[in-house]
């Protein structure tokens, strides 16, 4: 990388992690001149890297999903037990909307729905399979219905601040609690 590249790299870095941290603060009445400031840069500089507001909550949500997708894989989910894959892969997703929660409280962009997807999603259902293949859940509720569940959890933790209320450890804590209540294959049920 050129000496060019990694100071572009550095500045547009800068300019998304003041982003975050102006966004989460002042939510939809933060400005990009706001965003400058945080980043220590002219707004010229500012729009120099993102021409408008919706370039930089685009740039945002691809970070996030970014970030999404290598908590996911530092969890190592396919070493553990459904539960605590459970509990891993909660934890990732509402610390990265506590993180980016000005992003996840915006109207979704379709690229970044799809990357989502792919970050969260695929290994959720892959988690939710083993946990039907050896037991663990229930097996008369199918894998897709139990995602878009947990989805629905992860969600309305994300909409009602519940990360930031409770903190991620307890919201973790509780989204996964009220998932496995309903789903958990109950031992009794087999005699």
């Amino acid at each position: 990388m050129t000496r060019s590249a990694a100071l572009t790299d550095h500045i547009a870095t800068a300019i998304l992690n003041a982003a975050t941290g102006v966004l989460a603060e002042r939510g939809e009445s933060a400005s990009m001149a706001d965003v400058a400031a945080a980043a220590g840069i002219g707004r010229t500089t500012l729009y120099r890297y993102f021409p408008n507001r919706e370039a930089l909550l685009r740039s945002l949500a691809t970070t996030a999903v970014a970030e999404l997708g290598e908590q996911i894989a530092e969890a190592r989910l396919d070493t553990v037990d459904t539960r605590e894959g459970l509990i891993r892969i909660t934890r990732a997703a509402l610390s990265a909307a506590t993180k980016y929660r000005a992003v996840a409280r915006t109207p979704k962009d379709p690229v970044a729905g799809v990357q989502a997807e792919r970050a969260l999603g695929e290994p959720l259902r892959a988690l939710l399979r083993r946990g039907h293949q050896d037991g663990t859940l229930r097996d008369d509720i199918p894998v897709e219905t139990m995602s878009l569940v947990y989805s629905s959890l992860i969600f309305g933790a994300v909409a009602h601040t519940l990360g930031e209320k409770l903190g991620v450890e307890q919201a973790t804590s509780v989204v996964v609690t009220v998932f496995l209540s309903g789903v958990l294959k109950d031992p009794s049920a087999e005699r």
